[in-house]
């Protein structure tokens, strides 16, 4: 898994056995964990598209949502400060609030409700245990973000938070650069990451540095399981993704579809200015897929990265 390291603690067999049925019934919350400009927002959007492709009614809940339809009281960084007395009642209005509707529309629609805020400190976490398992016997997975690359930070920043709505009215990205960056400084004097003694009853994931590492603490049953495994191949950083069809084939000369012909010389020419193309964009890293296929394969011939040929690609009901 491309270096990265995984680390898990047995869970309580009963989930494997008779309870299983049960359990999985169960909904679940996803409660995000983590600084600002760390992908929570991403991570959330990315996910609960996944979850409702596997066919598991999945929404988001963003507490920054809330806090925008409450107040237009944010003007600066200082909303953030630990000392703002009105503003923290506002922030935590929002976030029970958010949370709330998490719960109401599990209880009437939802399978998984994807929590995304902070929840950087014990106590938020405790309150939100309490009121997800407790008062409505969900279940919950913490999902943090951890991350200590400025480069990294540095590019969530600037390609996504500059553009938030909060900064929607500055002219002046440089200037939101630095106001979000001050934001990021009033949560880190009282961010605490999730502890593994502290918090050992709690289900949840650490996602260190965009992937580079992962850890698993008590993950139990096979939508947390589902979503471990979704989020230690997910991508994070922005790249490019480079798609296209094949070049024309012999059978395309004759007007039919299916098989596994090889390409016409049309299709050879294509193959050329293709692999061309490819060298002339200087990718670093580039790998290629292509389908089992002859015709697909040859499309790729002439470019100079690792290739993997994938079933999954292969042409089906043509």
């Amino acid at each position: 898994m491309n270096g990265r390291k995984h680390y898990m603690q047995a869970f309580d067999i009963r989930y494997c056995v008779g309870d299983r049925t049960n359990y999985v019934n169960l909904p679940h919350v996803i409660a995000m964990v983590g600084l600002p400009a760390r992908g929570k927002t991403y991570i959330s959007k990315k996910l609960t598209h996944y979850l409702n492709w596997i066919g598991i009614k999945t929404r988001v809940f963003n507490v920054g949502e809330y806090r925008r339809l409450a107040t237009e009281a944010y003007k600066s960084h200082d909303f953030f400060r630990p000392d703002n007395v009105i503003a923290m009642a506002i922030r935590n209005k929002c976030a029970l609030d958010a949370l709330e509707d998490v719960c109401q529309w599990l209880l009437t629609e939802g399978e998984v409700a994807v929590y995304d805020a902070t929840n950087s400190t014990t106590d938020r976490r405790n309150l939100i245990y309490d009121y997800v398992c407790e008062k409505y016997g969900f279940k919950l997975f913490f999902i943090e973000s951890v991350c200590n690359d400025p480069g990294i930070i540095e590019v969530n920043i600037r390609e996504v938070k500059v553009h938030s709505p909060d900064y929607r009215d500055s002219d002046n990205k440089d200037e939101a650069l630095r106001d979000f960056m001050q934001r990021i400084e009033h949560y880190q004097k009282a961010y605490q990451t999730l502890d593994e003694d502290l918090e050992a009853a709690y289900s949840f994931m650490k996602i260190f540095n965009a992937g580079e590492k992962v850890l698993v603490h008590r993950h139990e049953g096979h939508i947390q399981s589902r979503v471990v495994y979704y989020l230690m191949n997910i991508h994070i950083l922005p790249r490019s993704i480079y798609v296209t069809r094949h070049g024309e084939s012999i059978l395309n000369l004759k007007g039919r579809i299916g098989g596994d012909a090889e390409l016409s010389d049309r299709g050879w020419e294509y193959t050329h200015a293709l692999a061309r193309f490819i060298q002339e964009q200087n990718i670093p890293r580039l790998r290629v897929w292509t389908s089992q296929l002859q015709r697909t394969i040859q499309t790729a011939a002439g470019i100079d990265a690792p290739q993997e040929r994938w079933k999954a690609l292969n042409e089906i009901d043509a």
